[in-house]
């Protein structure tokens, strides 16, 4: 039996092997916030070498790891983006399915904006005041120590120095790296501010990620999909609402919108790149070594994508909105990619 079982193992690997030499083009999944950069990469990669253009789907991360991780293979993609780190149960999900050895590059940073239409005046807003907009259940006292369902429909009812106009919100769904950022930056932020509510976290974890990280869903807060194209649109046609997403999206769409102060802080490039800014993040894309050699021009995309033309602090991507890593942080990050070192967690 064990003998069969060798046979059949080996015979699905070779199986898998040559499906994926059959295919002669990139396929790239993921983040719709690493989208626009994966896509300028691929399209200047098609441009500057022999191999086809790499096909780009904005899948959101969550989504986009879990077709990277389905298996080995030409109907599995090569690349994801994620505007969030893999998670460990992501990195189990994959080995489970034969994927590994992954290689992680860490591209650079972004911001999570607050913005709405210029035609309405600026926002300015704390990271207590969002999370008592947007959660779930928020504090029925001082402390955190009682809840309730959340009561508030417009600003001014979370704080009088707010606009006096209903809470109407445009964010991303759950399988975005983006949400995934914004409730553990912003809402979990805010959260803690409230004593009761922060001691929750050590006696009982369960809970405390509930209450901090759990939106309300009485229509306040709208999922507006993946496509952060669409939410740009729609704040255009609603100067009320605001809207969740990366900073390059409010970069590229400067003549339209107006990102919020949060905590007194711009959402500006050296904000965010220094760290002050509040919601900031790092931004991803995962490589599957076994495709590699295989599926050609991996190799060649990944060196294109860690050039100092493209990540550099003057390159190209830069002045797509990516803010880039430190020269040092860079020089490793290109290092270690290009050689395709193993993610270990």
């Amino acid at each position: 039996m064990q003998a069969k079982t060798f046979v059949a193992v080996t015979i699905a690997a070779l199986v898998a092997a040559g499906a994926a030499q059959a295919r002669d083009q990139i396929t790239i999944v993921g983040s719709s916030t690493v989208f626009p950069f994966s896509t300028t990469v691929a399209e200047q990669f098609g441009k500057r070498t022999k191999f086809k253009t790499p096909v780009v789907e904005s899948t959101g991360s969550g989504g986009g790891l879990k077709l990277f991780c389905a298996g080995v293979g030409v109907q599995h993609p090569d690349i994801t983006n994620a505007s969030r780190r893999i998670k460990k149960s992501e990195v189990d999900k994959c080995a489970k399915n034969g994927v590994t050895k992954i290689t992680e590059v860490k591209i650079g940073y972004d911001g999570i904006v607050l913005a709405n239409s210029k035609a309405a005046k600026p926002m300015s807003i704390t990271l207590r005041q969002l999370f008592l907009a947007l959660a779930k259940d928020v504090p029925a006292n001082e402390d955190g120590s009682k809840l309730q369902p959340n009561p508030y429909k417009k600003w001014s009812e979370v704080d009088a120095s707010l606009p006096d106009r209903k809470i109407e919100v445009l964010g991303p769904p759950p399988t975005s790296g983006t949400r995934d950022a914004f409730v553990e930056l912003a809402m979990e932020g805010g959260c803690k501010t409230f004593a009761a509510l922060k001691a929750m976290k050590g006696a009982d974890k369960k809970k405390y990620r509930a209450v901090c990280r759990g939106i309300r869903e009485d229509g306040a807060f709208v999922e507006a999909g993946e496509n952060d194209n669409l939410i740009v649109q729609k704040l255009s046609a609603n100067p009320k609402a605001l809207g969740i997403f990366g900073f390059s999206f409010l970069d590229a769409n400067a003549d339209k919108l107006q990102g919020s102060k949060v905590d007194g802080i711009d959402p500006e490039f050296e904000s965010i790149a220094s760290g002050k800014y509040p919601i900031s993040r790092s931004m991803y894309f995962y490589v599957k070594n076994a495709h590699v050699g295989t599926i050609p021009g991996i190799a060649e995309y990944v060196k294109e994508f860690t050039s100092e033309k493209a990540w550099g602090e003057d390159g190209y991507l830069v002045d797509k909105g990516l803010i880039p890593l430190g020269d040092a942080d860079r020089k490793k990050a290109s290092a270690m990619a290009r050689k395709f070192a193993p993610l270990s967690m």
